[in-house]
Parts: C-alpha cells; structure tokens; sequence
C-alpha cells in the first residue's frame, strides 16, 4: 500500500518488520506468497535437513550427490518453489521462470542464502541460472529444446568455462583458448579452471568462451559456444579447493579442451558476441549473488546472537559484555544498509536496465562480500575455537564469503568502474581513462 506521498511505498522488510523506503514498489501479490513459502519449506525441511545432508557426504564417494538433495527437490517442485529466478524482463509470459522482477526474487535469494545448498534444490543455483538465462535469452530453438528444458527440468546440471590458469582472467581479453571453425564445425582447444559444477556427475553442459578471432576489436574476439561434456577431448582435471574446501560433488575442476569438435549450430547469438553475453549474465547474478550473501551473514548474526546469550564469560553473559554489543550492533546495521544497496540496484535494474544500473552492480560486489566477510568474522570470534570448526557453518561461510571478492570479478576491478563513473560526472574526458 502507498503511504507518504507519490513516490513511498510500504517495503517488506523481509525480517518481518515494514519500513518506509522511498521509490521501492510494493511486492506483488505472487512475490509475497512464494516468499512465504519458501521460508516455510526452509523451516520445515531445508534446515532439519542439514544433519542428514553432512551424513550423507561423510558415507558417499567424494562426487555422489547425496539423496537427500533429490529428495528436497521432489517437495520443492510439489510446492512451487521450482525455477523462481528468471528476470520477468527475460521471460515476459513466465514461461520458463516465476515472472518476478529482479528486485522480487533477489528477496527470495537471501533466504535461500541462509542454507549452501538451498539454491539447488530449487533449481535456483549458479552456474545453471546464468547459463539457463543466457540460453533463454539468446539460444536458439534447438538448443533451448536440446539444453534449456533439461536444466529447467532439473535433469542436469551445466558449468561455464571462462577463467583461464594461463592468464589474468580478470581482464577477459586476455582469454587465449580457440574456437576454430572447419566447415561446419568449430574446433575448441584451450585449458579452463575455477569450472564451477564440473565435477557433479549431472553436469553435461559447459558454456564456454574462447577465441574465433584474434584480429577483431578486443570486445568482439570472443564467443560463447555450448560444448557437450561428454564430447571426445574434454578432459577433466584436478579438482580446485577453496580454502581446504572441495566444495563437492559441485566442485571446481581444470578442464582441458583438446581437438574437441562441436556443430556451428552451438554458437549462442553469433561469432564475436561472447563479451556481449557474459555482461547480460553477470548483471543479474551478481544480484544473486549479493543477496544470497546477505542471508548467509544474517544466520551467521543470528548464531552470534544465540551464542552470545548462551555463553558466561568472567561472571557474566557474553552479551552483556560491551565488545560484544558493538558487534552485533555493527553487524545489523551494515548488514542493513548492504541489502537495501543491493535492492536498490535491482530496482534500477527493472526500471532503467543492466546499463544504467551497472556502477551499482559493480559496487554492490564490492560491498556485499566485505559486510558478510565483517559480520561473519565477529560471529567465529564470539563462538571461540567452536566458531573455526566443522560444528558450526560459519568457516565455510567465511571462505566462501571470501571468495566472492575474487569470483565474477576481484574488487580492484569494480573499484575502477566506480571510480570512473564518479569522476564522470565532474569531467567528460574522465569517462576515457
């Protein structure tokens, strides 16, 4: 409901509460449902799931995806909680996705951040989301038939193969692997690592970039291709830990493409437009990814808040020990200010599109990773020796926090997009630096 004006609008604060936040709309009716629903399935079975989940890892082979997931999957998809992620922008008759804009389900995401693998288990998680989202857009009719539906489905799973070992990936210019073509094939060679999901048994895409022409504009060299990953040459490597993590059975493989051969017809959009995808993948996910951050830190606040009440230290409670209360104050309000930075890109985004939004897309990466990484580092401190150990999340929270300040692009790198827009406004020859 409108409330103080034109322009104010009543914002679910999705703790619970309701605040007045200028130029945010109302959720829609289905936003608030499925946001309901999703945190009663999360209440109901994600959580209670957990203690299943490690067993399960500690019985299987390293790669066996445990039954659990598949399970959870079943219930997720009876429920309705099944593809929430696809930006109503991209899919305008919610034929693929839940028909939410981005600001909707990036509320969905923080409460699925609050579990590793609840993104899965509703068809919600990287890289699959960003690969679906890029054959939805740009794909063809075969190959949305061929590798869209099957992803949809939940049938299996895919990996994009981006970052190099060789060069600074950072900069993807520097990207040396080949797409050669040859008659009615193009010929993909080169050596991908951080090829997040490669390692689960269900991956059978990969989404790669490489090469086609090394003459053309540096933003025009590139192109995205769909490469089977049981196509003669894909050879996969050494499984890539994070922190002591092996993050399995997704896992993050080296993957060498040797002489591997795949039909014209796998090119998204066309020969030279790889840089033109990869940037409408990264807008969205990066909101996801933020997001999903969020709700991990707010758990993370959460376990710090319940340790702090439950712990006597030097005759009294942790908290009411004044260090303590500065932490968890701290922690709530950058945690808050971080999510309402992260919404309002998403609503710049929906209103005004990926372009305009961009600096904001940048910048949240920068901020959202160093808030969880702060809030999540006072919530080990309080937990003491418990706080670094396998019986409670907040290590692996911690790494994997950690790494978003590396993944879809290092902090240096969005810094400079900041920096640059900022100084724009004051001098147009700034914009060229």
């Amino acid at each position: 409901r409108r409330v103080h004006g034109e322009n104010a609008y009543v914002v679910i604060d999705w703790r619970g509460m309701s605040n007045i936040a200028v130029g945010f709309p109302e959720p829609s009716a289905r936003a608030v449902e499925l946001r309901a629903k999703l945190t009663k399935f999360m209440e109901e079975h994600i959580y209670p799931s957990e203690v299943v989940y490690m067993r399960q890892r500690a019985e299987l082979g390293t790669w066996d995806v445990p039954p659990i997931i598949e399970e959870l999957k079943i219930k997720a998809k009876q429920a309705g909680l099944w593809n929430l992620f696809l930006p109503k922008e991209n899919d305008r008759s919610a034929k693929y996705g839940a028909g939410l804009t981005n600001l909707e389900y990036s509320t969905l995401c923080e409460v699925m951040g609050r579990n590793f693998y609840a993104s899965e288990v509703f068809n919600c998680s990287a890289p699959d989301t960003g690969n679906m989202e890029i054959i939805a857009r740009f794909g063809t009719a075969e190959q949305k038939q061929k590798w869209l539906q099957p992803l949809l489905d939940g049938e299996i799973r895919s990996c994009f193969g981006m970052t190099e070992p060789a060069v600074a990936s950072s900069d993807a210019s520097n990207i040396t692997s080949t797409v050669t073509r040859s008659g009615d094939h193009y010929i993909i060679n080169g050596t991908k690592w951080w090829t997040s999901g490669a390692g689960d048994p269900r991956c059978k895409l990969c989404v790669f970039m490489g090469k086609t022409d090394p003459n053309a504009p540096p933003h025009k060299q590139q192109t995205m291709i769909l490469v089977p990953m049981d196509a003669p040459g894909v050879k996969k490597g050494r499984a890539l830990s994070v922190f002591g993590y092996d993050d399995a059975p997704h896992g993050h493989l080296q993957v060498v493409f040797e002489n591997v051969k795949v039909p014209v017809s796998n090119v998204l959009l066309g020969e030279g437009r790889g840089f033109e995808i990869a940037q409408a993948r990264l807008g969205p996910g990066r909101i996801h990814h933020c997001m999903r951050l969020i709700g991990s830190a707010e758990r993370a606040l959460e376990l710090m808040c319940q340790r702090a009440l439950s712990r006597t230290a030097f005759g009294k409670k942790l908290a009411a020990q004044g260090t303590i209360l500065k932490d968890i104050a701290d922690s709530r309000l950058e945690l808050d200010q971080a999510r309402l930075y992260v919404m309002n890109a998403a609503h710049k985004m929906d209103v005004h599109g990926n372009q305009i939004a961009r600096t904001d897309i940048h910048a949240i990466k920068i901020v959202v990773p160093n808030t969880a990484l702060r809030v999540i580092d006072r919530a080990i401190q309080v937990h003491g020796g418990a706080g670094v150990s396998q019986d409670f999340p907040l290590a692996y929270m911690w790494a994997s926090a950690r790494t978003l300040r590396i993944a879809d692009g290092p902090d240096e790198v969005h810094r400079v997009v900041v920096a640059k827009a900022e100084l724009a406004k004051h001098s147009k020859a700034a914009a060229k630096l």
